[in-house]
């Protein structure tokens, strides 16, 4: 079995939006198992990665955080997607698919 890759550059944004808007409100440890899973073990988002984006995502106003009791009963921070949030998802899958399907003419030219 293949070792779980690293988020690819430019779609970290993409993945942790589409998980809020998907889930709900979510702990970045939360984020981080989801996109794992979600992905068949394929990403594997780094807590180096993780949390400066959450921060940089609060401060472009796309998430609001509160802290709460995890599921185990610890304290975390919970981030929700805003309506600016769902905007930005928009822009980036836009991105996203404009690149991909660059990629894919490059390839199959």
């Amino acid at each position: 079995m293949e070792a779980a890759s690293d988020i690819p550059p430019g779609t970290l944004y993409l993945l942790v939006l589409k998980t809020l808007a998907r889930l709900g409100a979510m702990h970045g440890y939360g984020i981080a198992q989801y996109i794992q899973q979600t992905s068949g073990d394929v990403l594997q988002v780094e807590e180096g990665s993780l949390y400066p984006a959450l921060q940089r995502m609060l401060i472009k106003g796309w998430v609001i955080a509160e802290w709460r009791q995890s599921e185990n009963n610890r304290r975390a921070r919970y981030y929700t997607l805003t309506p600016k949030g769902r905007k930005q998802m928009a822009r980036e899958l836009h991105k996203f698919q404009r690149g991909t399907a660059a990629i894919t003419r490059v390839v199959e030219a």
